[in-house]
């Protein structure tokens, strides 16, 4: 089973819609989100939460349950106490109790990947990311503008983005999740958003539909000219040597090991 901390990308799919878990399975996702959320009315919360179950499929199954305050977000908890769930995704998620008490109550054995979406949540990520249980951030994008009322721009988005980048270094922590590309009808649009999280340092992107998933894939799988350009550097030796007219020295390995790790090489 693959661990959450090395998902590239991960398909939400409603949780009041069993017909589609396994199909959602076999999208070409590394893991499944059942979503309890955003994706979920709130008539039909009950039946989402008693439709939950993990025995579709062998990959990663996450749920993204309600954030804390809301009418659902104790059911929810209650619920995934019986299920053996991969991770538990917490939306709006920012330090204090609410996020101390999900981590007291599933210590030991429930992975938290935490949703990082409110002005708050940026504020506090670095607190998040040292929380128990905590095992990853992700980026909420579009629950973020729609909080501070900006624009969903690169160049508006990008001190947020770093600093939830530098927030999981600082803890240790896997390199975080990009939030969803919101256009189905241009899969450019999705490779482009994926180059840039890949580019800033995030290692996975939220996906809404699978057609995006092998273009998130795709994007983040390191080039096959990168590889080369990794196997050379680590066949040049140690010590500053030179490749390609370059000074090589281990920082610069440490990138071409990182990419040969990233490939499965």
């Amino acid at each position: 089973m693959v661990n959450v901390d090395t998902l590239w990308a991960p398909l939400f799919v409603p949780a009041n819609r069993p017909e589609r878990f396994e199909k959602a399975a076999r999208s070409g996702a590394d893991a499944v989100i059942l979503d309890l959320e955003d994706a979920v009315a709130p008539e039909a919360k009950d039946a989402a939460r008693a439709a939950l179950r993990t025995d579709f499929t062998d990959l990663p199954v996450i749920v993204r349950i309600n954030p804390a305050g809301t009418p659902w977000h104790e059911d929810d908890l209650a619920a995934l106490r019986t299920l053996p769930v991969a991770a538990i995704m917490l939306p709006k998620a920012e330090s204090g109790a609410a996020l101390d008490r999900v981590a007291a109550d599933f210590t030991g054995h429930t992975p938290i990947i935490a949703l990082v979406e409110t002005a708050r949540g940026i504020a506090d990520a670095r607190a998040i990311a040292v929380t128990e249980n905590v095992v990853r951030l992700a980026f909420g994008s579009v629950d973020y503008c729609a909080d501070l009322g900006c624009a969903h721009l690169r160049e508006v988005l990008l001190p947020a983005r770093c600093e939830v980048v530098l927030a999981s270094r600082l803890a240790g922590i896997a390199a975080p999740i990009d939030g969803v590309t919101t256009a189905l009808d241009d899969l450019s649009i999705t490779a482009s958003d994926t180059q840039h999280a890949r580019a800033l340092g995030m290692t996975g992107k939220l996906c809404i539909h699978p057609k995006q998933i092998a273009e998130v894939m795709r994007n983040f799988a390191p080039a096959p000219e990168e590889l080369d350009w990794a196997r050379r550097v680590l066949e040049a030796g140690d010590g500053a040597v030179s490749v390609d007219g370059a000074m090589v020295d281990e920082p610069v390995r440490i990138k071409a090991r990182a990419l040969m790790a990233r490939s499965g090489a």
